[in-house]
């Protein structure tokens, strides 16, 4: 393998998420946040994160736990630009924060009841009042989940907040990209990628809707009580199965096959990112950078820097 290839494979280790008027990026050393606070300067956050453990990587296991990493720290980091925005540039850690955990679980309890089990209500409703069979059921249950998906991002997206944090998304896919194509990495160097990345959340959505339709098909039960169980507790499943499928696409998007297929991924992205300016093309530059740098000097750190 070529030295563009050796930097291809490690970069796939790197993604994020945009954050109030900032980006947080997370490499394999840790994660670092940057956001542009009210005086223009970028505040940056970096930590280390210990590394898992050997059968936390473990394909179908890995995706869990990646998850709830997602889950926990972009929390953290959303509730860390929303202080520095407001002028304030220290936040609570979310592991010793109560009401942060609680507010996690919270959002994992509503989004559940919306997202996974008010699709399979419709569809039961849909089924007896038509007499379909479980095949269409299950069918209309994956559209049901794919409209609501759809329509909750097109009508945040309206807010002008929301667009700006999904041009921020746009900043973050395009510095990722360019660390991966082994570009440059300035604002000249990021700004002709694309805003949409095959590796993120917005993609994974997705992912979760076509696994769910087809893993769900074949559920034996026959009760309504029974199909709501078994969906909760196949969730790790579903959780484990998306993430390989999103990992493998995004590993073989050179393959034209497999870049066929994802394509939708690609498209949905329309609806979560916007393209971003030069300022935040740096905010998610400064975020890439202190995250690598955490690979070579592996201590967390909090300070602010000018915007150039």
């Amino acid at each position: 393998m070529g030295r563009h290839g050796l930097i291809a494979q490690a970069a796939l280790r790197y993604g994020g998420q945009a954050v109030l008027e900032g980006v947080m990026i997370r490499g394999p050393a840790g994660i670092a946040v940057a956001v542009r606070a009210p005086d223009g300067q970028i505040v940056l956050r970096s930590r280390s994160l210990p590394p898992r453990r050997k059968w936390q990587r473990w394909p179908f296991i890995r995706g869990t736990f990646i998850l709830w990493e997602t889950l926990r720290w972009g929390m953290e980091a959303l509730w860390f630009s929303a202080n520095v925005v407001a002028g304030e540039n220290e936040a609570r850690e979310v592991r010793e924060s109560p009401v942060a955990m609680l507010t996690i679980t919270a959002s994992l309890a509503l989004a559940l009841g919306v997202f996974l089990l008010l699709p399979a209500l419709l569809a039961e409703g849909i089924e007896r009042m038509f007499r379909l069979s479980a095949w269409i059921r299950t069918g209309l249950e994956g559209i049901f989940r794919l409209g609501l998906v759809l329509g909750y991002l097109a009508a945040v997206g309206r807010h002008p907040e929301i667009r700006r944090v999904f041009a921020y998304h746009g900043a973050e896919h395009k510095v990722v990209h360019a660390l991966e194509a082994g570009a440059p990495l300035t604002i000249e160097g990021a700004r002709p990628f694309p805003t949409a990345h095959p590796r993120c959340g917005t993609a994974f959505l997705l992912t979760v809707i076509l696994v769910a339709a087809i893993l769900f098909a074949f559920l034996p039960a026959s009760t309504l009580i029974e199909r709501l169980a078994l969906r909760l507790a196949l969730l790790p499943v579903l959780a484990a199965l998306s993430y390989e499928a999103l990992w493998f696409s995004a590993r073989y998007q050179h393959v034209k096959l497999v870049a066929a297929l994802s394509a939708p991924n690609l498209w949905l992205q329309r609806l979560t990112t916007r393209e971003p300016d030069d300022a935040m093309l740096e905010v998610a530059l400064a975020a890439l950078e202190a995250a690598r740098a955490l690979e070579s000097s592996p201590r967390s750190s909090g300070h602010a820097r000018p915007s150039s």
